[in-house]
């Protein structure tokens, strides 16, 4: 086997409707989107991952970098995920692996990935988790999952990404990485949905004691003054794993609920989820205007709107599995 997705191509890829370019945060973070993209590929609906979304906390300077657990993936799709040891070159633990149609996760520099032309890419080094589907060492080429997309890289950029260039003295490159054994046969629909119900109540017994968006709120304005104090480049650093992770996360929620709906209480917790979301994004534009102008008045009450909807989502949601328990 020499990839563990057979037909897949980056020059046709077209990517899961959770991507598409009209949501309100078409890319989450790297290890949720690429998940969604290789449960497309796999051939299960991603929508059923989603309900531990619920748990999101803020936790002081930063809003959980929410990912799917492992043992959700296990029990939706039969997937199981665990740690790949590195004691070798990298590549030859991937090459293994992908010969026994395993997928390696594995965390790599974004300076060596086309795919983030324009925000990484040749300008400066950050971790990322890729998906590798195909690695090809003779001819230096490799396809992976990344955020939203299927892409390929090859030559140069093959070669910094896995170090094969590195001096004798370099430091070993040890990255992080898991890798995914899938089952022989796919778990149902009605299976992933029936467990994605299971989850999104267990999921809500592990929501946030407090509003974690007041707990934020009470803190932005003066975290966004110090930001003003900064180079306005880390704006996008301090956004992406704050406003962005909690609009992104929530819009997800939102996606989950309805893919559950069907016309029961939940459809009134989207709207809620989806107002946070929607916040979420309008608070990043009214930031980066602030640091514009060095005024930050209207931050203070900027999340409210957000603060109000967890209130009213969390309340919807836990009538909506009181009435799913008695349904049952």
């Amino acid at each position: 086997m020499t990839r563990v997705f057979d037909g897949l191509e980056p020059a046709n890829h077209v990517s899961h409707d959770l991507h598409a370019g009209d949501r309100i945060w078409p890319e989450t973070n790297c290890y949720v989107d690429l998940w969604i993209e290789v449960l497309k590929a796999h051939g299960v609906e991603p929508l059923a991952m989603l309900g531990f979304t619920l748990t999101q906390a803020f936790e002081g300077d930063q809003f959980t970098f929410f990912k799917v657990p492992l043992e959700d993936l296990e029990s939706l799709y039969d997937i199981r995920v665990t740690e790949l040891a590195i004691f070798d070159r990298v590549e030859a633990h991937v090459a293994t692996q992908i010969a026994r149609g395993r997928l390696c996760l594995v965390e790599m520099d974004s300076f060596h990935m086309p795919d983030t032309r324009g925000v990484a890419y040749r300008i400066e080094h950050g971790k990322t988790t890729i998906g590798i589907n195909r690695l090809d060492l003779d001819a230096e080429e490799l396809d992976y999952f990344h955020n939203g997309g299927f892409f390929r890289l090859s030559g140069e950029d093959f070669r910094g990404l896995l170090q094969l260039d590195a001096g004798a003295d370099a430091l070993p490159f040890l990255p992080y990485a898991e890798f995914a054994k899938f089952p022989a046969e796919r778990t149902s629909q009605a299976h992933q949905r029936r467990m994605a119900e299971t989850l999104l109540g267990r999921h809500f017994g592990r929501r946030p004691d407090e509003n974690p968006v007041r707990a934020f709120a009470g803190v932005f304005p003066e975290q966004a003054q110090r930001l003003g104090e900064r180079d306005f480049a880390f704006f996008h650093k301090y956004a992406f794993n704050t406003l962005r992770q909690l609009g992104a996360n929530f819009e997800l929620l939102a996606a989950h609920l309805a893919w559950l709906g069907e016309g029961n209480r939940s459809a009134l917790a989207t709207v809620e989820a989806l107002k946070i979301a929607e916040t979420a994004k309008s608070v990043q534009f009214q930031l980066a205007r602030a640091l514009t102008r060095k005024k930050f008045e209207a931050l203070a009450t900027a999340m409210d709107p957000a603060i109000d909807a967890w209130e009213r989502l969390m309340t919807e949601l836990e009538s909506a599995l009181q009435d799913l328990r008695d349904a049952a």
